[in-house]
């Protein structure tokens, strides 16, 4: 089922919106790596929860990230009574469109995930939106799930602003994980099932080139899907 959002957002920018992105979309911020991380080691796979905006073109940049064994889209910030679709996009729910990324430590580092993060991914220096996007629920948040993550955020960010990475402040939140919930059925893998949705194709494929162009050490050319991962399991 389509819901009113979706339809807002597939008619967004119609066919301006196509012939803008076939100009080419505005060069991303590409930040340096984090001088705190977590060493890359074997060991079980972990879990890393971030919001960056609509949950759509999150999830298509880190399904093709290498290592990254599995993306959802959902949400995460609030109450599991509230996690559907239609309620978050009211904005008062405490949630924010965020993915869920599991991946393998080996392959790639948590700091990895976040030096994307903060250069293709979205524009972390936006207060409550991300492009034509607004409200609470398109915040930048970072969701810790222990306290290792906790330290590479946050020196991570201390690192960028001290160095003026962006011109204006980072306004990410680094928040305790305390629960993600899948969104429904219908927005998983969403990039990968409608590229010429003008919405995608204008703010979100570029972000996948961007990360094929800049960060070619970690670029797969094939994503990895919800339907992928579960023949996995």
């Amino acid at each position: 089922m389509i819901t009113k959002g979706l339809r807002l957002k597939s008619l967004l920018l119609g066919t301006l919106a196509l012939c803008a992105c076939a100009l080419g979309a505005e060069s991303p911020t590409v930040v340096p790596a984090p001088a705190l991380d977590n060493p890359k080691t074997a060991g079980p796979l972990q879990t890393a929860v971030l919001a960056g905006g609509c949950f759509w073109g999150v999830q298509g940049v880190y399904q093709h990230v290498r290592g990254v064994q599995n993306v959802l889209s959902g949400y995460a910030g609030g109450d599991k009574s509230t996690a559907e679709y239609e309620t978050v996009s009211s904005g008062g729910t405490g949630h924010a469109e965020s993915v869920q990324i599991v991946f393998d430590p080996k392959q790639v580092s948590y700091g990895e995930l976040l030096q994307v993060y903060f250069s293709v991914v979205h524009d972390p220096t936006q207060l409550n939106r991300q492009g034509p996007d607004t409200g609470t629920q398109y915040r930048s948040a970072i969701f810790y799930t222990d306290d290792a993550q906790k330290k590479v955020a946050q020196a991570y960010i201390k690192q960028l602003e001290q160095a003026k990475a962006f011109d204006r402040p980072i306004v990410t939140r680094v928040d305790a994980y305390k629960g993600f919930y899948p969104a429904e059925a219908y927005h998983q893998d969403y990039l990968v099932e409608h590229p010429r949705n003008p919405y995608i194709a204008y703010n979100d494929l570029p972000k996948v080139e961007h990360l094929k162009e800049h960060f070619p050490a970690l670029w797969r050319d094939q994503p990895v899907t919800v339907a992928m991962a579960k023949n996995h399991e």
